[in-house]
């Protein structure tokens, strides 16, 4: 906590915003929305998902392996969570990266009850390897072991009880055919629209116990990029600032003092979003560049420049991409109060 000002004319102390701590982390399961009303946004999701539900419980059956996709933070571990409390099983979560070997997903698999929902998150990221003990699994509840090598090697089969794949990723694109294939249904989370994350601002401020003025909970929303996970972010960076500053309520004043602190300005740009459309026109004329060469420039993994930054600017329609590379458009040149230049198209 800073120190309180004295009469010596001190200067006004910083606020010390606390970020990536363990509370984060509880406050965001707390936050996480534990049923179907909670969930808000992601309509037609969410209505297709209740047909597949009821419709396996009437049969007495598990539901049809699901694959979410999207971009970070719009709702899919939320999902795949509510899906295993409607269909009342068990969920066991692991991830692509942590199934590094066949014999760690044929554990995974040996060790599943009947009606267990196995929840593997950043699914593109599976070795595809592993990918093979999976196929039988998903189509005919068998698992294939291999014992042995060389000549000598054999193959037993083992049953696995019903059980309901739920998989998640942000690159459906690197998912292989034959495993995306292999799902019931496959769901796009796409953003949020504005009035839908103004109400999750609303939810998660009465859930913490804190007042948001009408006007703060609008300039947060529209500094969320759209996404549930950002909105609350920026919420509880906000609730650091007044608690630091003893203020009463989440107000406009401390809204945008909290998104100037952060670096964010007020249609959720971060330092990075504007030093890649101040590259674009600036170094290169406003484009078309290619996506290399961005990268290159600002000293950024193409993989993060394409799927990190890029999805939000070609949303807002501040970059456009051509056959020739990336293109800044009008409204780039505008919010960085730019003048446009005439260029080839």
């Amino acid at each position: 906590m800073p120190e309180k000002a004295t009469n010596n004319k001190e200067k006004e102390p910083k606020p010390i915003l606390k970020n990536g701590t363990e509370e984060d982390q509880t406050i965001d399961t707390i936050l996480r929305p534990t049923n179907w009303d909670d969930y808000i946004g992601q309509k037609n999701i969410k209505r297709n998902l209740r047909i597949i539900i009821d419709a396996a419980i009437s049969r007495g059956e598990v539901s049809d392996h699901l694959l979410f996709y999207g971009q970070a933070g719009l709702g899919k571990t939320t999902l795949a969570k509510l899906v295993a409390k409607e269909m009342r099983s068990a969920m066991k979560v692991t991830s692509g990266p942590a199934i590094e070997k066949m014999g760690d997903l044929a554990a995974i698999l040996s060790n599943l009850e009947s009606g267990d929902i196995l929840f593997i998150d950043e699914a593109h990221r599976l070795n595809r390897m592993v990918e093979e003990v999976l196929y039988p699994a998903m189509e005919s509840r068998k698992l294939h072991i291999i014992i042995g090598k060389g000549a000598g090697a054999r193959t037993i089969s083992l049953d696995i009880p019903p059980f309901t794949l739920v998989a998640a990723t942000t690159r459906a694109d690197l998912l292989s055919e034959p495993l995306r294939s292999r799902f019931g249904a496959t769901f796009r989370l796409d953003y949020y629209d504005e009035s839908d994350i103004e109400a999750i601002i609303k939810r998660s401020a009465s859930i913490l116990g804190i007042e948001a003025s009408p006007e703060a909970v609008k300039i947060l929303a529209k500094a969320s990029r759209f996404t549930p996970r950002v909105a609350n972010r920026l919420l509880k960076r906000t609730r650091d600032y007044m608690e630091v500053y003893k203020e009463p309520k989440v107000s406009e004043k401390i809204a945008l003092k909290t998104l100037e602190i952060l670096e964010i300005d007020a249609i959720g740009l971060e330092a990075h979003d504007r030093l890649i459309l101040s590259t674009i026109i600036d170094k290169f004329g406003g484009g078309p560049v290619g996506v290399n060469t961005i990268a290159a420039s600002i000293n950024e993994d193409r993989g993060i420049v394409e799927n990190v930054y890029e999805p939000y600017l070609l949303r807002l329609g501040l970059i456009r991409r051509t056959t020739g590379g990336r293109l800044a458009e009008p409204l780039a040149y505008t919010h960085l109060g730019k003048k446009p230049k005439d260029r080839l198209l």
